[in-house]
């Protein structure tokens, strides 16, 4: 059996981590919200909106899409620049 006062600082519960506890906000897909059926690569307003400045594809962690609606939004992404709706690079 093991001796409480050896344990070691990692094996607290998880509420006593540390003296703060953060709030976290429920993050959220907008095409799960809006239960989009797929995503239109002839729509070129709402792709805009996932390009940087410079016309990198931005990541799911900062556009907050679920992998399955990520997927779909670089495929419909690298569509439209294949036929000009969308530049390669901005300069």
């Amino acid at each position: 059996m093991m001796n409480r006062k050896f344990r070691s600082s990692g094996d607290k519960p998880r509420g006593q981590r540390g003296p703060y506890r953060r709030f976290q906000v429920r993050r959220y897909c907008k095409f799960c919200a809006d239960k989009t059926p797929f995503i239109d690569y002839k729509n070129v307003k709402v792709l805009k909106s996932y390009l940087s400045e410079k016309g990198k594809i931005t990541a799911a962690r900062m556009t907050n899409t679920c992998a399955k609606h990520q997927r779909a939004l670089s495929a419909a992404i690298k569509r439209a620049r294949n036929i000009a709706l969308l530049p390669f690079v901005e300069k």
